[in-house]
């Protein structure tokens, strides 16, 4: 699986303005609503809710929100890009820049965790992360990311 196979562009965001966890889901969320036909408020419900179970910040400046519907056939993807930083909850108590977001079949538990370890090899490479951070549209965060992904 190639992340550009389910990364939808217009759910690439480079300006994200939210510096709290809530407004950050709330804002990368409403595009991928739109996407897989949903109300924004249900997913951001969705993402909260496996919040709770744990933060989704990893760390380094990189969170992943994430979460499963029962009515999507197959993966979704957005990207966010905050200049500022959001206070994200990270493991490492940093400000989070880097932002995926994967929405999920419900009952798809290898389709999730595939996408999971394919990002977080993929933001392994610092190089990679500073492009990411340098980048100005959705089309670069593309480029970029598919430099990338035909590395793996």
């Amino acid at each position: 699986m190639k992340i550009l196979e389910v990364l939808h562009r217009d759910a690439i965001l480079t300006n994200l303005s939210s510096r709290d966890k809530k407004g950050l889901i709330e804002e990368l969320a409403a595009p991928v609503a739109r996407i897989i036909g949903m109300g924004c408020p249900e997913l951001v419900h969705v993402l909260m809710e496996r919040e709770r179970l744990g933060s989704t910040g990893i760390g380094m400046g990189i969170g992943i929100p994430h979460g499963k519907l029962k009515s999507i056939d197959g993966l979704v993807m957005g990207f966010g890009l905050s200049r500022k930083g959001v206070d994200y909850d990270t493991l490492d108590g940093r400000p989070a820049h880097l932002f995926f977001m994967l929405i999920t079949p419900e009952n798809s538990q290898g389709l999730h965790l595939k996408a999971l370890a394919r990002i977080a090899r993929m933001l392994k490479n610092e190089l990679f992360k500073e492009k990411l951070l340098r980048a100005q549209t959705a089309d670069d965060i593309i480029s970029i990311i598919q430099a990338e992904d035909e590395d793996f």
